[in-house]
């Protein structure tokens, strides 16, 4: 039996919860300690799953050995609770973004580097499992698609001024690293570098268009990006929007156009259409957060056995985290000129 701790009881804690109580009894998995340094945020998720509540991890491992840890807390919380965690021999399962800054980031990956025999750290870039995202890559491994002319991407979505009171820093650039961009539309920008190839060139601009009372972080983004693969992505993001869009991209092929938006559609020059649809599962999380995060946590609790690390590792995670950095540091030179 493995047994699993989860830190930090927000929001996307359920999501995990939810995952590992699916996939318990088949994996042999139990949920045995939550931790969170809210008292009132620990104890009603330890009501929710019957595991034991603490009030800091490090309460957690002089109490217990856990096997896997999830962590689920704010981004500047990430990289100390890792480094904690694995040095108790526990394997680690990370929410994005790896950190809420690159040099924090870092700190992680250069303890991998240094102990090949560290346990294994896995972050949740959880829309690669998607159906839309495995088909793309695969018509773009296949070579069908021929050369990409171009691409696009957006992140249409809405927040209301209570999603940062509520939890403050998602609005404070010192803790989360940043806005749109970290909390929202890294995943995205996960998928552009993991389809199409690392940015090798990135200009863009951010802006605080809506909440500019509330945060200190943008609501608003554009870049153009440059890939190693020779491809070029027109990206836009927005959280100002009445409503959520589907997340959007948008591949101009020499053989067809690809649309990955709530599934993909492959529309090929010859006049066929190829459809592939999304799987679709009850949550309680958020919908537009897709229903991936089971068959990554699965696919990482299925890999542990093995010599290798984990497919999406830390330092496969820093490429979208220093693309969203390359936008900020983009547009204050824009700015200061």
């Amino acid at each position: 039996m493995r047994k699993a701790a989860l830190v930090g009881c927000g929001d996307v804690a359920t999501v995990h919860w939810e995952a590992i109580a699916a996939l318990g009894d088949e994996l042999g998995i139990r949920l045995v300690a939550v931790v969170d340094s809210n008292p009132d945020a620990a104890r009603a998720f330890s009501a929710q799953t019957g595991a034991q509540a603490y009030g800091s991890l490090t309460e957690l491992l002089a109490a217990e050995t856990v096997d896997v840890v999830h962590i689920t807390t704010p981004h500047d919380q990430h990289i100390e609770l890792a480094l904690e965690a694995l040095s108790s021999g526990a394997h680690v399962i990370l929410e994005k973004p790896l950190a809420h800054e690159v040099a924090e980031a870092q700190r992680l990956v250069d303890y991998l580097d240094a102990h090949s025999d560290a346990p294994k750290v896995g972050v949740c870039f959880q829309n690669r499992y998607n159906v839309s995202s495995q088909e793309l890559r695969r018509l773009i491994d296949s070579g069908e698609l021929g050369g990409i002319n171009g691409a696009y991407a957006s992140v249409v979505w809405t927040r209301t001024p209570g999603y940062y009171t509520l939890k403050p820093w998602r609005g404070q650039k010192a803790r989360s690293g940043g806005g749109l961009l970290m909390n929202q539309a890294i995943h995205t920008l996960d998928l552009l570098q993991w389809l199409l190839g690392p940015a090798t060139d990135i200009t863009g601009r951010v802006s605080t268009d809506k909440y500019v009372a509330v945060v200190d972080v943008e609501d608003t983004a554009h870049a153009y990006l440059s890939h190693r693969s020779g491809a070029h992505t027109s990206f836009y993001g927005t959280l100002t929007n009445s409503r959520h869009r589907h997340v959007e991209i948008e591949l101009d092929c020499e053989n067809a156009l690809v649309e990955l938006r709530d599934g993909l559609t492959v529309t090929w020059n010859d006049g066929r259409v190829d459809s592939y649809s999304e799987r679709v599962q009850d949550t309680e999380g958020r919908s537009y957060w897709g229903v991936s995060h089971e068959l990554l946590i699965r696919d990482f609790y299925e890999r542990l056995d093995d010599p290798e690390p984990f497919w999406i590792g830390p330092a496969e995670a820093m490429t979208s985290l220093g693309m969203a950095k390359a936008i900020y540091s983009s547009s204050e030179q824009q700015t200061t000129t």
